[in-house]
């Protein structure tokens, strides 16, 4: 087997990897739930390439993300549900459907205009499912779910309560504006401050998740994303400590016997440092 620009050979080897008798052991004993952490740690590197300017590891993460998506398909068409190209048939569909102004005749003159033509063909196919779950007996307003639960469980969890949030807001649910948000945040900080005072653990994770999801909403209403905001501030964080580790080296010291007051001081010059 030799490498190949070519997409049938990836298949291939997917399907080499999980034949029974002469694949490997580890890829034949996955199974759709243990695979998706994997799908979800590689679209992460993805993400991470991309944001280091990397287009090498792009190119590499990508290949690792587009396994995760074959891998997938390998073990749907084992069991008998579809294959890798009715994959690629559902998606080129989606495309050429939700984008009349490019393969049909509508015209999008902003991107305004094209995002706002996607949102009404979804509506659309969200009726049409509706439809066939009536005409197959099915009932289509619950069966088990709401109208929240489309949004994945398996999203970070910031990222989520902001689709959450998004979701709702479409039919009405939502706040006007900003500014009582805040008030709403500090609701939450004492509600957390009245369930640490009782040294209640359960309470003081609930009012905590409270406060967080609060947070998000402010973001929301203020155009930013929580998950791509706290991603900054972690950068941040991570490039001040290594000043601080870097200064503590250089004068003979380290990180496990430097004071906190010395580490403070460092940390001080490190916000005021290019």
């Amino acid at each position: 087997m030799k490498p190949s620009k070519d997409m049938s050979r990836l298949i291939e080897i997917m399907a080499a990897l999980r034949e029974p008798k002469t694949g490997c052991p580890w890829d034949i004993e996955q199974d759709f739930s243990t695979i998706a952490p994997y799908t979800i740690e590689e679209a992460y590197e993805v993400a991470d390439a991309i944001a280091r300017g990397d287009l090498d590891d792009l190119r590499d993460e990508l290949g690792d993300l587009l396994l995760q998506v074959v891998y997938h398909a390998q073990m749907a068409e084992e069991a008998g549900a579809f294959a890798f190209p009715d994959v690629v048939q559902a998606i080129t569909t989606k495309m050429i459907r939700r984008h009349p102004h490019v393969f049909g005749d509508e015209k999008a003159r902003s991107a305004g205009m094209a995002k706002g033509m996607w949102e009404a063909i979804k509506a659309q196919e969200k009726a049409e499912k509706r439809t066939a779950r009536l005409a197959r007996g099915l009932d289509p307003e619950d069966n088990g779910k709401g109208f929240l639960d489309s949004v994945p469980v398996a999203l970070p969890a910031l990222t989520r309560a902001l689709k959450l949030q998004e979701k709702a807001a479409r039919v009405g649910f939502d706040w006007s504006e900003a500014a009582p948000i805040l008030d709403k945040i500090e609701e939450e900080i004492g509600e957390l401050r009245k369930a640490l005072a009782k040294g209640d653990s359960d309470s003081i994770k609930d009012e905590f998740g409270d406060m967080l999801f609060a947070v998000v909403n402010l973001g929301r209403h203020l155009k930013i994303d929580a998950e791509a905001a706290l991603s900054g501030t972690n950068e941040k964080f991570r490039t001040r400590f290594h000043y601080v580790e870097k200064a503590l080296g250089e004068s003979g010291n380290t990180l496990e016997n430097a004071s906190l007051a010395e580490m403070e001081a460092l940390w001080q010059q490190a916000k005021t440092a290019k």
